[in-house]
């Protein structure tokens, strides 16, 4: 028996796909992720939590990224490996974009992780409030004196007399019940309870201070040719964030990972804070949604800095942010 050329062909074509499919099993073809590498401000800590839970739990994949969470430190420079291309995105601040956008830097926040900046004050706990420093010794880190102590030395008439270095040593304050220290409500705070010493914490965003806290930073470069990767970014993290105040567990895997000295306890105790402290879900966060950010607080910061003589005030601060990745995400707590 003979068959014609077009049997054949066709015979022998529908066997390769058969087997094809049987090798493959159907699957729908893959796609490569979009590669996307975000630096961190510091070690891994609960207030990083977010990004981490993300990776986690695969929103990152989910969104179509492969993305790299680096930890930063008190060595690594995160805007110059910005600008040097090294990292796509990184975690940064209000007052340090705006000075990088004072020096012509290509600079620009995408959206938010708290609504409120974490600085604050911890006090012994005879003192009532801020107000109540003015015969005490405030100790000030060096970056301190470039961003929050010109804010509260106007509010309460403060003087630098009064202030002393801050060296990260603890033992000063421990000792003296006549000084103050700056502080994270995670880090000193916490310390400060496993010596059993009693303390009070004041976050300056509850007395007016402006800057939001643990921005999302990229390049306008990056941004221009690479829109959709970083909404994916900025929505996916702030998913992360909603799931890591519900069900911290595999972030936090992630994040001893990174950061072996970082306890349980400790871990416990920052996500214990945020939450009281509301830094997520507040604010404008309590009608338009986690991770947002306005053009009215940017300008409170731009308004405090030119007040205190920390930024040029031709300064184009509306080039610091764009509010279009957050304003209509509407991710609620």
């Amino acid at each position: 028996m003979t068959f014609s050329r077009s049997k054949i062909t066709r015979r022998a074509m529908l066997g390769t796909m058969a087997a094809a499919g049987a090798t493959i099993g159907f699957r729908r073809p893959a796609f490569a992720a979009d590669k996307i590498t975000f630096l961190t401000s510091w070690y891994a800590q609960a207030e990083h939590g977010g990004f981490y839970q993300a990776k986690a739990t695969g929103l990152y994949e989910k969104a179509g990224l492969d993305a790299t969470i680096r930890m930063g430190g008190p060595q690594v420079n995160a805007m110059q490996l910005l600008l040097a291309g090294e990292v796509d995105m990184i975690m940064g601040y209000d007052i340090q974009c705006l000075k990088g956008i004072e020096q012509g830097l290509p600079v620009i926040t995408v959206g938010t992780s708290f609504q409120y900046d974490l600085q604050g004050m911890m006090t012994h706990d005879d003192v009532k409030s801020l107000a109540d420093l003015k015969d005490k010794t405030i100790l000030i880190a060096s970056s301190g004196r470039t961003t929050w102590w010109p804010w509260l030395k106007k509010k309460y008439g403060y003087t630098d007399e009064q202030t002393k270095a801050y060296t990260f040593n603890l033992q000063p304050f421990f000792a003296d019940k006549n000084i103050a220290q700056q502080g994270y409500p995670s880090s000193e705070p916490f310390q400060a309870k496993q010596q059993n010493v009693p303390v009070k914490f004041f976050l300056f965003a509850a007395d007016g201070y402006p800057p939001y806290g643990t921005t999302m930073v990229t390049t306008r470069p990056f941004l221009e040719k690479n829109p959709e990767l970083v909404g994916k970014f900025v929505r996916a993290s702030l998913e992360g964030w909603k799931n890591y105040m519900v069900n911290p567990a595999p972030a936090n895997v992630l994040i001893k990972e990174a950061n072996p000295k970082m306890s349980d306890a400790q871990i416990a105790f920052g996500i214990e804070k945020m939450k009281e402290l509301k830094v997520l879900d507040g604010g404008d966060a309590q009608t338009l949604g986690i991770g947002v950010i306005t053009e009215e607080r940017w300008k409170k910061t731009y308004d405090y800095l030119v007040d205190a003589g920390l930024l040029k005030p031709e300064t184009d601060w509306k080039k610091a942010f764009t509010t279009q990745f957050v304003k209509d995400l509407k991710i609620m707590m």
